[in-house]
């Protein structure tokens, strides 16, 4: 008998149908496949078949992708030997697990991933994330700053062209690839994994300080708890010659060194940065907001420590909580006297301002903020979906909820401005000279404080503005837990409560220079371009 002619080199093709049934052996191209169950092994080196008796062991033909696939020297419908030759019975072979490859191999494990107990706790985890602080203190700022009415234009324009398709671009990114920022950025080019890991660096770098917001609206929600808001009257410790309570006293005159009662609870009582020489003395810390920031990560630790499982619930209450209160305050400012002069000046159109450059650059970086691509967060979340999902759809419905979300708070923040003013007898641009977390902290807290049901109004607001973080924050450390589990699952898959707790913790210890009697200065710097 002839030796059959080794064969060449050749590209493994995909494997055609074939009518074996589960469990036989079955030849194509002279290429034995074992039908097993679904498991793949990536197999390397040449596997032989056992020749025949009398025949010559048959060389093996490597492919092209470095699969050996043993020649059967008589194939199910081929004859062996040489063109002509007579069929010779088959013989006694070792059968070989053909890795039809790692691309299934991977999708096994995919569908072993974790996914959404339901689809809304997804849509409300993104809602949660998207809408923060810098919906209620951010947008109506940069919104009256630009151009009133007039801003909403450019603010349209580069949600619909910039951030929309950003949004949905990383939802499909993690739909698809079903791992964090690190494990996708090094799928789609190994070289760019550095950018996976810079995203976690600057998630733990936003977690540091973020939180120092609720530890000081945790502060203002303990302080609630009595008859007379602390910061109501002039007559504290803490407070200085120059306080003046315009609302107590409608005789008084407002001049250029006054400051409120609610001024001064904040920054001589809550940040104490008259204890501060300057950036070089950094001070003490406050123990009080040590106690307060310790709670919030405590909150956070039970909310993240099992996965989206866990924090799919937490969501139902931290997402929808804030619209209620939201709406609630939103009554409430209609109905106060001057409430129309903030409105107008909110929506006012100035259209001269369009055509300013720094217009557009302040809208496009609002909704790039608000919506918040980039942090790896939308990656995350969206690779805990079914492959199957309709993130089109999601992307659409989240982001549209997210910018409604900015224009509403605009009329709850603007409605108590016009009241503010009315009060003390000035323009609302005098009273809407605060920005960030200062409008939040002095401006609509001073307006609660002089409100009939003071008390009640205080602690659903303080309550609002701690859930409105809460959701960002765990949508931030998320990203990053994804992101470190999923490119090191050999470590951390089966530890994942210790390694959150251990990331908590570190957090925690970064965010103490926020603690500092000092921090108010670098923290306007960071709220003004970090914060969505």
């Amino acid at each position: 008998m002839e030796k059959a002619a080794p064969s060449e080199t050749q590209p493994l093709t995909p494997p055609k149908a074939s009518n074996c049934k589960e469990g036989d052996d079955c030849s194509e191209n002279g290429l034995l496949i074992k039908i097993t169950e679904p498991k793949f092994q990536l197999v390397e080196g040449a596997n032989q078949a056992h020749p025949s008796q009398g025949e010559k062991e048959e060389t093996t033909s490597p492919v092209s992708n470095g699969i050996s696939g043993a020649q059967s020297p008589s194939p199910c419908n081929a004859t062996g030997g040489s063109k002509g030759a007579p069929p010779t019975p088959a013989a006694p072979m070792t059968t070989t697990t053909l890795c039809v490859a790692e691309g299934q191999q991977q999708l096994m494990e995919l569908d072993e991933r974790e996914t959404w107990s339901k689809k809304v706790d997804f849509l409300l985890s993104v809602i949660g994330y998207a809408v923060d602080l810098g919906n209620v203190w951010r947008f109506p700022y940069i919104c009256y700053q630009n151009g009133g009415g007039a801003f909403l234009i450019p603010y349209t324009i580069m949600a619909i062209f910039g951030g929309i398709p950003l949004f949905y671009m990383e939802l499909a990114l993690g739909q698809y690839h079903r791992n964090g920022c690190i494990s996708i950025w090094r799928k789609i080019c190994p070289i760019f994994k550095g950018i996976g890991y810079a995203i976690c660096i600057i998630g733990f770098y936003i977690a540091s300080y973020y939180n120092t917001i609720m530890a000081w609206a945790l502060y203002y929600l303990i302080s609630s708890f009595t008859s007379e808001l602390p910061w109501t009257s002039c007559k504290n410790p803490w407070n200085t010659n120059n306080c003046t309570n315009y609302f107590s006293n409608k005789s008084t005159a407002w001049t250029a060194n006054s400051t409120s009662p609610a001024e001064e609870f904040y920054t001589r009582h809550i940040l104490q940065v008259h204890r501060s020489k300057g950036l070089d003395d950094l001070g003490g810390i406050s123990w009080q907001l040590v106690l307060c920031l310790m709670l919030i990560f405590t909150i956070v630790y039970f909310s993240i420590w099992k996965g989206v499982k866990t924090s799919g619930k937490v969501v139902w209450v931290t997402a929808t909580f804030p619209y209620v209160i939201l709406f609630v305050l939103l009554i409430r400012g209609a109905t106060l006297p001057g409430a129309w002069r903030g409105v107008v000046y909110y929506l006012k159109p100035e259209w001269d301002k369009l055509f300013a450059t720094e217009v557009w650059i302040d809208a496009a970086a609002q909704i790039f903020f608000s919506l918040g691509p980039g942090f790896g967060v939308l990656l995350a979340f969206a690779s805990y979906n079914k492959f199957h999902n309709n993130c089109y759809q999601d992307a659409l419905v989240t982001s549209t909820v997210n910018c409604l979300t900015s224009f509403v708070s605009g009329f709850v923040i603007f409605t108590v401005l016009g009241y503010m003013a009315e009060m003390r007898n000035q323009e609302v641009a005098d009273v809407a000279r605060d920005t960030g977390p200062s409008l939040l902290f002095i401006t609509y807290a001073e307006a609660i404080a002089n409100m009939p049901a003071s008390t009640f109004f205080a602690i659903i607001f303080f309550l609002m503005l701690i859930t409105l973080g809460l959701d960002s924050t765990f949508a931030g450390l998320e990203g990053v837990i994804t992101a470190v589990l999923d490119e090191f699952p050999h470590i951390w898959s089966k530890r994942r409560e210790l390694f959150v707790l251990g990331f908590i913790v570190t957090c925690f210890l970064g965010a103490m220079p926020t603690l500092t009697f000092v921090s108010s200065s670098p923290f306007r710097g960071q709220s003004s371009y970090l914060v969505g």
